[in-house]
Formats: C-alpha cells, structure tokens, sequence
C-alpha cells in the first residue's frame, strides 16, 4: 500500500517530473481540458500499488487517437515507464522509444506502440513487462491537447536542447540548442519530432524526458499554493476516466509529490533501427531493459545508464 504522509508542507514544495505527463489535471483549470483528455487505469492488483513495500510503478503513455478515436485503442507515443519509492523518496524513468520490436501479448511481435491498439492499457502494461520484466500497477494515457493545455496553464516551461533541429511539419525554423523556452504546441513538437534528430527514436524518448524535467521544475515552483493537492485530486476526478477512488487518488498525488529532484534518475533503452516488412522498427536491446528493470525494481534508482 503507499504510505500516508503526515503533513502535505513538503510533498508540496517538492512534485515528481515524470508523472506530469500523466497527472496533469493537478494543475489544470477545469475549462482547459475535456473529459477523457487523461486515464488512469489500475493495472496489477484491487487494493494496493507497489511492486515491493515502497515502490509504485507508473506506465505513462501519449495516445495518438484523433478527434472522435477511442484513446485506449490508438496507437501509444511518449512512452515513460515510471518508478516512485515511496520511502526515499527516489523516481526514475526509463524511456522506451515507440516504435521498439516486441512481443505483445496474444498477439506475436509487433511495434510496442501498437500494444495500446490491440489490448488497450493491459496489452500495453504486458508489452512494457515483456520488454523490462517491470508490470507497471498503473497505466496512464494523455491526448496530447490536453498535454499542450497543461503546459500553456503553467506558463510554458524551460529545457536544455543539446542541439539545434528542425521538422518541416511539426516545427519549421526549429528549436536551437541552449536552454530555451516552450509553449504548449512547441512543447509537443519538441517531444514529438523524430526523423531530424541524429539518434532518430531514441533521441526522441530523451527530449520527452527533458520536457518532462521543465515541466516538473516550472510546478515546483508553483507548489507552494495551500490546498495544491486537494484541488488537483479534485480536478482529476471532473476531468479524468479511471477505475481508482479518490483515496488511492490522494495517497498517488502525494507520493507523486513526496519525490526529492536530486533523486530522480533517468534512462532511454538502446537498440539498433532496422526494418520488418518494409516498416522502420527499433530493435531494443532486451538484455539492458531486463538489466534496467532488475535495477530499478526494488527501489526505483538507476545507477548509470
């Protein structure tokens, strides 16, 4: 079960990066967002959360759905798999890029991003345990205006881009390298753009987990607001689909928030690109998401990546 914390003073001065994507209704106003523009669905168990006695782990996943598409069965992007301990108050992330050869539960191999596609949260919580043998106990799914409207609430957000590149649909002049500024719109481009970069997907996971970082420094800086916590449970119930009450909603947002910056370690499996039927797929190296996995189970810490 995740612990209960005493008092809210310092889990909110302090919040988590990596869950943002997932929890963004904390922050956003009610008229910002549409119902289902996020889910959360519990995946492993009725009643508790953690892998071992501390540790929770989160699968955040972009859904790819259009106006008028089901978000649980489209194809998934930003996929982050997320560990919180609970009693260090330690995170990490490990990054997956979406279009990584695996096997997806009854359903052979394919592109992992596909996983939400044919099993919905499950198929994609079973997919990500194929990958790096972590079952996440939740799964949560964003639209990405409802991403982009987070961001634009909270007034944009701050990155480190290691290097200039440009998309001529997504973001035609470019982001240049150096600390930079985002927008909602940008802040999606920047995590979505792909074939300009040098490392292609991997790069890719990498700039997700730089947005996700400003996104988490630009809240800490807002956390200080009485009542943070109770208002965004609040929200997250107006505004999100999910099978969790809302005191599992209130004991998450305070773990989520419990989390030390310093602690939060982060990483992108590797792989090679290759081809499969005249598709462009990412052939992960297996052995170092187990090895991550194995890393991380216990107490949500990667040690080098």
């Amino acid at each position: 079960m995740l612990r209960r914390f005493p008092t809210l003073t310092r889990s909110l001065r302090t919040g988590l990066l990596v869950l943002v994507l997932g929890a963004a209704a904390l922050v956003v106003p009610d008229s910002a967002v549409q119902p289902t523009g996020v889910e959360l669905v519990r995946i492993k168990r009725a009643g508790g959360v953690s892998v071992g006695p501390d540790v929770v782990w989160i699968l955040a996943v972009g859904s790819d759905a259009r106006p008028g598409e089901d978000m649980l069965r489209s194809r998934g992007d930003a996929l982050q798999l997320i560990g919180i301990n609970t009693r260090t108050d330690a995170a990490t992330a490990i990054g997956v890029p979406r279009d990584s050869w695996v096997s997806i539960p009854g359903h052979g191999m394919n592109k992992i991003n596909a996983s939400l596609y044919f099993g919905g949260p499950k198929g994609m919580a079973g997919a990500m345990a194929n990958l790096t043998g972590i079952t996440p106990d939740y799964v949560m799914v964003t639209r990405f205006p409802f991403f982009e409207n987070m961001v634009d609430d909270i007034g944009g957000i701050e990155v480190r881009n290691p290097r200039r590149f440009t998309d001529p649909y997504l973001k035609k002049e470019g982001f240049r390298a150096g600390r930079i500024h985002l927008g909602g719109y940008d802040a999606m481009a920047f995590s979505r753009i792909r074939k300009s970069l040098a490392g292609g997907d991997f790069d890719r996971s990498a700039n997700q987990q730089r947005t996700l970082r400003g996104i988490h420094a630009r809240i800490r800086a807002q956390a200080d607001r009485p009542g943070f916590i109770e208002r965004g449970v609040m929200s997250v119930l107006r505004n999100m689909g999910t099978n969790l009450g809302p005191a599992e909603l209130y004991q998450l947002a305070q773990a989520v928030a419990q989390v030390e910056p310093g602690k939060i370690t982060t990483c992108v499996i590797g792989g090679r690109i290759g081809s499969v039927g005249g598709q462009s797929v990412v052939f992960p190296d297996v052995a170092q998401a187990r090895r991550l996995g194995n890393a991380a189970r216990a107490d949500a810490t990667l040690r080098g990546c």
